[in-house]
């Protein structure tokens, strides 16, 4: 599976990325959180992505840490026009905003451990010591949920909801900015209208 930047756009495109994340069957966000569907990044989560030095996680252990890092770069690579997730500050995106709403913890941890339970049922490894063809062999599997096998439904749902997350830290951090190439409301200069217009229109400046 390659996955550029602009592919990643395409196949999030379809869900509103920013409009937060339920992870696994969405269920648990549904019941514990008043905000389900619509959880915008928070301020201090984009704090902790700018946070200089290493960072410890709060919530993750350190394979799971590793674990969220490799797949998010996966997703969103770094190339010739900017970094990759984990350059924009993603994982720690991802560990604040588990930490912060605990009804995510419980699918998040379960789909880490789908994924290293599909890696070692089939290569013997956990994912993160796969072989890079063995992860795109796993993940093309899982990229796309309508031609997904029935048995592989857990980790395409997981897969699924893990992207919009990265998607959602990397296209709020200064890095994605960025790489869009979003200007917002910029000010401008105004001259008036061009003299040729003036005369086409029969006025004087």
């Amino acid at each position: 599976m390659e996955i550029t930047r602009r592919n990643a756009l395409k196949i999030i495109g379809a869900t509103p990325v920013a409009a937060g994340v339920a992870l696994g069957d969405g269920v648990a966000a549904t019941q514990e959180s008043p905000h389900a569907g619509h959880v915008m990044p928070a301020t201090p989560a984009h704090q902790a992505m700018a946070a200089k030095g290493p960072y410890k996680p709060t919530f993750f252990t350190p394979q799971e840490y590793a674990t969220i890092t490799l797949l998010g770069d996966l997703i969103i690579p770094r190339d010739a026009r900017s970094g990759s997730a984990s350059d924009a500050g993603v994982p720690q995106f991802i560990d604040f905003t588990v930490t912060d709403r605990p009804y995510y913890q419980t699918p998040m941890r379960g789909g880490l451990r789908w994924l290293d339970h599909e890696a070692r049922e089939r290569f013997g490894k956990a994912f993160v010591d796969c072989a890079p063809a063995d992860r795109t062999a796993i993940l093309d599997d899982i990229a796309f949920p309508k031609t997904v096998k029935p048995e592989l439904a857990q980790g395409a749902a997981f897969f699924s909801n893990f992207r919009d997350l990265v998607a959602s830290g990397f296209f709020t951090s200064k890095t994605g900015i960025d790489d869009l190439q979003y200007l917002g409301n910029r000010p401008t200069q105004w001259d008036g209208c061009p003299p040729e217009c003036l005369d086409h229109l029969g006025l004087k400046a």
